[in-house]
């Protein structure tokens, strides 16, 4: 009987497919930016008829979702994303001050490991390959187990394409025994230059611990909060259409509603006219006892589930065509799973007696999950709306809009993005929408403009500086200069 160690399989496949990319980059990133955009778009009209099939197989090998809103998705990054991306210059010359004499370069970061999630494969393993060689660097995906298949069949006709129009072989990869073993390789390598983790928590820690920096998309915990100007029969409606796209996957989705008291009333019933099941305490406790196993990790057989399917799951009934599931709350703790994230229809109610402790809870909220990902608020009072901008700990905040949709730049001008950062709390190196230009290093190239007798630097003698004497610039800016220049130099000649 012959025994397979598939940790040391994907292991050695891994360390394979990064001398490759590191190799391949090298070709890469002398390429110009013309050139990277055609490959570019050769990769995305290649994988734009097989948007619909690879929805279907998503949420047919993931069980996750709804085909339908993972199509939209799909679309999304093979048509849009490319809209925006054309006559973005990402390496090379990509600024230039002809006043000021300055200039930036774009430089690719070099190999890049991204991890993609279950939840969203098809759409995010597009918009990664896509943005990671508009701005030249070579890329492997450590796919999901739960969706490596559907992951593979994208990348595989993407790749194909790719190298078609001239992407160096190996520049665009993935590993195909997936370990966490082999995924671990993958990050530690010492060629390795940067990881993204798209929403793969049980892997963060060892994407830290392998010392490169990381972009991470993951939880966030959004609230969405409705204060007493808001037009409330709108926000519901975003706040339900945000939170039921692709049954609830999208981590950028509304988790909790956080009311004004004094509108807290016209919020429910607006609530219950689209869908919404306020659920009593006994039929709360059923489900919440569902979310999470006692390690504290989540139950994935949840995800992605309708709200009619979960009522059943936790033994008991909703109306036909309940859409959410609403568990009222007041407190937020480790140990409330109502407090978390849950990516599936459900969403905690808090009721507030006025914006400032609306502002409070939203806080407890964000931190109540490690980092800060997209907070809502539906107002139109400008100086509240200021106030959440300014003191809340999240990676982006939107104003009367769906999160889902505005998170990712579809109804709010934000860059149209797959991979949103989750860097405010100090995870990740970013709390952008990630688009290419998280992807490089900018050289700066700075030109002289002035000699050094012009800022009184002097001629040195011995170990003495003797100033030039410079009656051309009178300035308080050069004279506050002059002065740091000579107490520098004072110190260097001691």
């Amino acid at each position: 009987m012959r025994i397979i160690d598939h940790d040391l399989l994907s292991i050695q496949e891994a360390r394979i497919l990064v001398e490759n990319a590191h190799e391949a980059q090298k070709t890469l990133a002398t390429f110009p930016q013309e050139k990277l955009d055609e490959i570019v778009e050769c990769m995305a009209a290649a994988i734009a008829p097989h948007a619909k099939e690879l929805a279907v197989m998503s949420s047919d090998e993931t069980d996750y979702g709804k085909w339908q809103d993972k199509y939209i998705k799909n679309r999304f990054a093979c048509e849009y994303v490319p809209a925006n991306l054309r006559g973005m210059r990402c390496v090379g010359i990509i600024g230039k001050d002809e006043k000021k004499k300055i200039m930036d370069v774009g430089v690719p970061m070099g190999v890049i490991v991204s991890l993609c999630p279950a939840t969203s494969p098809v759409s995010t393993s597009i918009y990664t390959a896509l943005v990671a060689v508009k701005s030249g660097n070579a890329v492997i995906f450590s796919p999901h187990p739960r969706a490596k298949k559907v992951i593979a069949k994208t990348l595989d006709i993407m790749i194909q394409a790719a190298e078609s129009c001239g992407l160096p072989e190996g520049a665009l990869s993935y590993l195909s025994t997936v370990t966490p073993s082999g995924t671990k390789e993958l990050m530690n390598h010492k060629s390795t230059s940067l990881i993204i983790n798209t929403g793969v928590p049980g892997m963060l820690d060892a994407a830290y611990s392998s010392g490169k920096p990381v972009i991470y998309g993951g939880n966030g915990n959004g609230p969405a909060f409705i204060e007493r100007t808001a037009n409330v029969p709108q926000a519901v409606r975003d706040i339900i259409a945000s939170k039921t796209f692709d049954n609830g996957v999208v981590a950028a989705a509304e988790q909790s509603i956080v009311v004004d008291s004094c509108i807290a009333n016209n919020v429910r019933e607006e609530i219950e006219k689209c869908g919404g099941y306020f659920m009593s305490e006994d039929e709360a406790a059923r489900l919440g006892g569902m979310f999470y196993f006692p390690d504290g990790t989540a139950n994935p057989e949840l995800v992605g589930r309708t709200a009619e399917e979960l009522a059943k799951m936790a033994g008991f009934a909703v109306p036909a065509g309940t859409r959410v599931l609403i568990s009222q709350q007041k407190y937020v703790s480790e140990k409330n799973p109502y407090s978390r994230e849950k990516l599936c229809p459900v969403l905690a109610y808090y009721i507030e007696d006025d914006w400032m402790h609306a502002c409070e809870k939203c806080i407890e909220l964000l931190l109540s999950e490690r980092n800060g990902h997209t907070l809502v608020i539906h107002s139109n009072d400008e100086e509240v709306i200021e106030q959440f901008a300014l003191k809340k700990p999240v990676g982006r905040m939107l104003v009367n809009t769906p999160a889902v949709f505005g998170s990712m730049g579809a109804t709010a001008n934000l860059f149209p993005a797959m991979i949103l950062g989750s860097g405010s709390a100090g995870q990740g190196i970013t709390s952008d929408n990630v688009s290419p230009m998280n992807l490089i290093y900018v050289r700066k190239v700075g030109y002289g403009v002035r000699r050094i007798e012009d800022i009184g630097m002097g001629v040195p003698e011995g170990n003495n500086f003797v100033p030039v004497n410079n009656t051309s610039s009178n300035s308080e800016d050069m004279q506050m200069l002059q002065q740091l220049l000579e107490q520098i130099l004072r110190n260097l000649s001691r």
